[in-house]
């Protein structure tokens, strides 16, 4: 079955081609939202992040300003790494990053593009909806060999302003409500050996939250970091029986590779999808949470 794309899901997704000729485009604000997953020191959990300010100050997209993720884009309250903040702090961030009215968002990262599509799903819960991920992030941008800079970023503070609000990351309670229901869809971004909890998992407890499926992030882009196509990406998640008519629920370890899954879908036409910000971090530490491991049994 071929998927037709719907234009107007599809301006969240701008090739190199298309940016490259928009540069001089005095509303596009471009953002560089590098982090990097570092082996933890003593008290930092699974991991250690690192924004990657340094690298985009050594060389990025013409123009492009940074956002960082986990600093001014999470909450420093919150014993996990990237929970969303309160939206008053979103708003502050935004404002004085160059994000208002009229401004025609473009999302890039290092890495992994996962960095990119978070920003874009906490945009959208904001009701900001004219923004992009660049496909292949700057992986794909420099292997085309097209112009890097190293200048700052000179978009000038504006007023952010918050449109039609969403509801798209819930927390525990909300996900331990849908287990077991007939028209809940939980959806695993980790990798299969995560998935079935197989040898140490970084997070506490190895498994899964009960009832889950498995469309692992890395499955819905290419070795060159670009996007698969709608109709692979669908077969996916049709594979292990994601239906339209569910109310789907995607986590991974931190809230961030399960927006790649989301990315996906909203091209697809989904649109009852949230996200468990916590995701296993949160769950997999609480031991009065259930666990799975293993094949599922359906």
């Amino acid at each position: 079955m071929t998927t037709t794309p719907d234009p107007a899901r599809e301006r969240v997704l701008v090739d190199g081609d298309w940016l490259e000729r928009q540069l001089d485009d005095p509303a596009l604000r471009i953002y560089d939202c590098t982090t990097f997953l570092r082996p933890p020191r003593p008290g930092d959990g699974p991991y250690h992040p690192v924004p990657g300010r340094a690298e985009y100050d050594a060389a990025h997209i013409p123009g492009a300003g940074f956002l960082d993720v986990s600093g001014e884009l999470s909450d420093a309250a919150s014993p996990l790494h990237f929970t969303v903040p309160p939206e008053t702090q979103l708003v502050d961030v935004f404002s004085r990053r160059g994000i208002g009215p009229g401004a025609r968002v473009i999302l890039y990262s290092a890495g992994h593009i996962m960095w990119a599509t978070r920003v874009w799903w906490m945009l959208r819960a904001l009701g900001f909806d004219d923004t992009a991920v660049l496909d292949g992030g700057w992986e794909a941008w420099q292997a085309a060999g097209r112009p890097v800079s190293d200048e700052p970023c000179r978009y000038p503070r504006a007023r952010f302003v918050v449109g039609e609000r969403r509801r798209l990351f819930v927390g525990r309670d909300a996900v331990r409500g849908e287990l077991g229901r007939a028209d809940a869809c939980l959806i695993n971004a980790l990798n299969p050996e995560f998935h079935l909890g197989e040898g140490e998992s970084r997070y506490g407890r190895p498994g899964r939250i009960p009832g889950s499926v498995n469309v692992p992030a890395l499955r819905l882009l290419r070795e060159t970091r670009e996007f698969v196509s709608l109709d692979e990406a669908a077969r996916h998640f049709e594979e292990v029986g994601v239906d339209r008519a569910d109310r789907i629920v995607t986590y991974c370890g931190g809230g961030i590779s399960a927006t790649v899954d989301n990315f996906m879908l909203y091209r697809l036409g989904y649109d009852n999808v949230v996200t468990y910000d916590g995701s296993m971090g949160e769950w997999a530490a609480d031991a009065s949470l259930p666990i799975e491991r293993g094949p599922a049994d359906r």
